[in-house]
């Protein structure tokens, strides 16, 4: 019998390796450099620093690279660098925009704000709130969210699970032309039937609007997220003899119903900040206004115009507008987490 010698030297097939630590020092080297440059230069720019940062930061990665690790980990080191820079291009101006908005919405967000309306305040006179806006973008995003829900989920289920031929193929052109249409077109559309029908402004015609700008986000992510669902699951029911309209209900909606609920908070993301169809539609008011069926009716994007338009040298009107997109933007919040909770409760189980 043989004796097999293990050689315990280390293998000699990997090259060199810059340490783990080499991407930060470079990012805090190149940061330094980038404001040492910018102060020499007179440059008073931080975009311009920043900028200057990551070209050093992407360049020296490249040089180290190559003169340890050979050109081909470089490259790899550079592709790497890029995506690193594009992230924090796409984080800092949203981190720059959420702190720009609580530093400068805390200051009038209390209890008081939140629970009154303008009905006796002036817009150049300090006090008043936005409960009246509050009420109406809750009440004109949830009936736009009743009526486009159903229509684009149901809409999505044809388009995948029975959809052929022309039909089909017409509305998923309707779908990516309605896609692109601006919110101001939505409102005029309904704004011509105001007209015809001799409508008075009032807060359903707003919801009609934003339904139909929220309708073809609805059909789009649902449709993705049913195509995701492998068809093995779909042939498996259907072996054991379930009809497919019971597979549909049964195994596909809840298979992709986390998927589902996140389009579909994406697309109410998407109308409660708009503001064209609600200054067409519904006009705005400075009292509460709990019928969305009858009068004119504020909401929280049209009440933030119209306080920075009257901003022009009134603190108050100015100070009410970002604690006006501050809590817009804790609603929206808001919305997500309650709907990703649901969609985590509903999903199904997995077993072990």
């Amino acid at each position: 019998m043989s004796n097999v010698v293990m050689d315990k030297r280390p293998s000699t097939l990997q090259g060199a390796r810059l340490p783990r630590w080499t991407p930060w020092a470079v990012a805090l080297g190149s940061v330094g450099a980038g404001l040492g440059i910018s102060a020499a230069a007179g440059l008073d720019s931080k975009i311009q620093w920043a900028l200057i940062a990551a070209l050093l930061f992407v360049l020296v990665n490249y040089a180290l690279g190559v003169k340890v690790e050979g050109s081909r980990q470089a490259k790899d080191r550079v592709a790497t660098s890029l995506v690193w820079v594009a992230f924090l291009l796409a984080v800092i101006p949203l981190a720059s925009l959420i702190w720009e908005t609580i530093s400068r919405g805390v200051k009038v967000l209390d209890g008081y704000f939140l629970s009154h309306s303008m009905g006796v305040v002036a817009d150049t006179e300090p006090g008043g709130g936005i409960n009246h806006a509050i009420i109406g973008t809750l009440e004109q995003v949830g009936l736009a969210t009743v009526m486009a829900v159903p229509v684009g989920v149901l809409t999505a289920i044809y388009l995948v699970e029975y959809g052929r031929g022309r039909l089909a193929k017409s509305v998923t052109f309707f779908v990516d032309v309605m896609t692109g249409i601006p919110s101001i077109v939505a409102g005029l559309f309904i704004l011509a039937i105001m007209l015809q029908l001799e409508l008075q402004p009032f807060g359903f015609a707003g919801s009609l609007a934003l339904a139909i700008l929220m309708m073809p986000v609805v059909v789009r992510s649902t449709e993705e997220m049913l195509k995701l669902i492998p068809n093995e699951l779909r042939e498996a029911s259907l072996a054991l003899g379930v009809p497919k309209w019971r597979t549909i209900i049964k195994v596909v909606l809840p298979t992709s119903l986390g998927g589902i609920t996140t389009g579909v908070m994406l697309a109410v993301a998407r109308i409660a900040g708009e503001t064209a169809p609600v200054l067409l539609l519904v006009w705005g008011s400075a009292f509460i206004n709990n019928n969305p069926f009858e009068g004119a009716q504020a909401s929280l994007p049209l009440y933030i115009y119209q306080q920075y338009a009257n901003s022009a040298g009134n603190a108050a009107a100015y100070d009410r507008a970002w604690a006006a997109a501050l809590t817009l933007i804790i609603i929206v919040m808001i919305l997500n987490l309650a709907a990703r909770g649901i969609a985590r409760w509903k999903a199904p189980k997995t077993g072990r």
